[in-house]
């Protein structure tokens, strides 16, 4: 039986722990205050997500191999992939067990496809009679009109049945059905050719930043400076700093001070404000003086972090 629902967020930590097997790492870098929206159908064997998002963000995903992922844009969204601008109707091809960047520069809405290897390969055969092989590194992708508008009706009409027309998704037949339709419109966008030219190029560059997030992962010193850093990662400064500039918009002190900021901010969110205080908070995120802490808190999110640390969980 097909499962499915419509989940509203407020804070980050919910919203990203409800992505099923893929992890993702949300780091805010605009004011105001976060919701997200998730609508999300599970077939037989594939799996479909729309999201909208109200913040500006950096999002991380570290994808596990058994599954193939496809992400796109909807209506007007402006997504960066692994630094690639994505257009309306262009469409990502995760490579398998992929680490990838993905970054919005304002509110967004987006659509995720998930569905085993192992199927994605036998239905290709079926449908085309030729396999299609789920590839190491991300393809970037720009469909025939026709097919992707095709693919967009469908995934809408399945997102429409599983947030208001649940009743239907419990008959067999229906949900067979669907998964069929919306399989045959995968397979048909996935034989377009990609739309960049340099995909070797933007291999290389996907590398260098999964050992920059492996690096911040294990919990860099703040003070560390950059040829430090970039010795333990193997990498020379100006690819790194050219490598964030095209993935995460920001430079990589930058990005090493948003993602301590967003925990410290997810911190003051669960914090009793009875008992924590935000100098402490900011002390085990190693902001050691407060009033600058204070100064790009309130830069960054809008609000002081007093003002966070009052909110209700």
């Amino acid at each position: 039986m097909a499962e499915s629902g419509t989940r509203t967020f407020g804070n980050v930590d919910g919203y990203t722990a409800g992505f099923g097997d893929a992890r993702i790492k949300l780091t805010i870098t605009g004011a105001g205050d976060f919701d997200a929206r998730l609508i999300r159908l599970k077939l037989n064997e594939l799996e479909a997500c729309r999201c909208r998002e109200s913040l500006p963000r950096i999002a991380y995903f570290s994808l596990p191999p058994e599954r193939i992922f496809l992400s796109f844009p909807l209506g007007t969204t402006a997504l960066v992939s692994n630094g690639f601008a994505l257009r309306n109707g262009d469409m990502v091809l995760h490579g398998r067990g992929e680490s990838t960047h993905q970054r919005s520069d304002g509110a967004c809405q987006w659509g995720w496809i998930s569905l085993s290897a192992e199927h994605f390969e036998s239905c290709s055969k079926a449908l085309t009679g030729q396999e299609i092989a789920p590839p190491h590194a991300s393809r970037i992708l720009r469909p025939a009109r026709a097919d992707v508008s095709r693919f967009h009706r469908l995934f809408r009409e399945a997102c429409r049945l599983a947030e208001a027309r649940q009743e239907l998704l419990e008959r067999p037949e229906v949900t067979r059905a669907l998964e069929q339709e919306l399989l045959h419109a995968i397979i048909n966008c996935l034989a377009a050719e990609e739309t960049d030219n340099h995909s070797r190029a933007r291999c290389h560059h996907n590398v260098v930043m999964s050992r920059f997030e492996e690096a911040l992962s294990k919990g860099i010193d703040p003070k560390l400076k950059m040829p430090a850093l970039c010795a333990a990662i193997g990498v020379p400064e100006r690819s790194l700093r050219m490598c964030c500039a095209k993935f995460l918009g920001v430079s990589p002190a930058r990005y090493l001070l948003l993602r301590r900021l967003n925990k410290a901010r997810s911190a003051l969110r669960r914090a009793n404000p009875s008992v924590a205080t935000v100098a402490e908070v900011a002390r085990n995120h190693r902001f050691l003086e407060l009033g600058r802490f204070a100064v790009m808190y309130r830069t960054t999110f809008g609000e002081s972090p007093s003002v966070t640390l009052q909110r209700d969980p």
